[in-house]
C-alpha cells in the first residue's frame, strides 16, 4: 500500500471501532494518535532501508516481531498515564498498516512478499511495487486504483466525522503575536 493511503486507512479502522463502541465519530487526540501510528512502520522502516541498515524498506516495524512488543509498550503507558483510549487508539492504527499491506500480495498472488509479516525469521524479498489484480473490460485494475478508491472514501468519511485530529493539531501551535 502507498504511504499515503495508510494513515486514511488508520482513521477508518479507528472511526469504525469508536462508532462501534460508542455510537460516535473518534475525538480529536485518539483520531490523530491512530493516524500517526498508522503512518510508523513506514517511519520507522524506510529511514533505516535508506541508510543501508536493512535490505529492504518492509523490516522492523512492519514485522508482528517488532510491531507487537511496540504496540504492547505503548498500550501499557497510555494506561499508566490514565489514558487507556489513546493506547487503543494506537494499537488499532498500528495494526491497520500491517493488515493494510498484506491484502494486495494475497490478491496479486505475490505470497512471498509476505515475508515482511515475521522478518527477520522469514525472508522479505524487495517489493514490487504497483500489482495488477484484474482487467474490466479490457482495462487493468491495480492496487493503485484500489488505494485512491478508499483514500477518497476515508477523507470524506474523515470530513464528515467533523475533521477529527485537526482541533488537537490546532491546539499545539504557538499562539501568533
Amino acid at each position: 500500500m502507498q504511504p499515503i493511503v495508510h494513515p486514511v486507512v488508520g482513521y477508518i479502522c479507528y472511526a469504525a471501532y469508536t462508532r462501534v463502541r460508542d455510537g460516535e465519530p473518534p475525538g480529536d487526540l485518539p483520531a490523530l494518535v491512530a493516524v500517526v501510528a498508522a503512518t510508523l512502520p513506514d517511519l520507522i522502516d524506510q529511514p533505516l532501508y535508506h541508510a543501508g541498515v536493512t535490505p529492504v524498506g518492509r523490516t522492523v516495524g512492519h514485522s508482528l516481531l517488532g510491531a507487537v512488543p511496540l504496540v504492547v509498550l505503548a498500550w501499557l503507558l497510555a494506561r499508566r498515564w490514565g489514558r487507556p483510549t489513546l493506547g487503543v487508539a494506537f494499537a488499532v492504527g498500528y495494526a491497520s498498516h500491517i493488515a493494510a499491506d498484506v491484502p494486495w500480495h494475497l490478491l496479486s498472488g505475490d505470497y512471498h512478499e509476505l515475508g515482511f509479516l515475521l522478518w527477520p525469521i522469514t525472508h522479505m524479498p524487495p517489493y514490487s511495487g504497483v500489482k495488477p489484480i484484474a482487467s474490466v473490460g479490457g482495462l487493468e485494475v491495480t492496487t493503485l486504483a484500489l488505494e485512491a478508491v478508499i483514500a477518497l472514501a476515508g477523507v470524506a468519511l474523515w470530513w464528515r466525522d467533523g475533521r477529527p485530529g485537526l482541533g488537537a493539531v490546532r491546539r499545539t501551535r504557538p499562539a501568533r503575536d
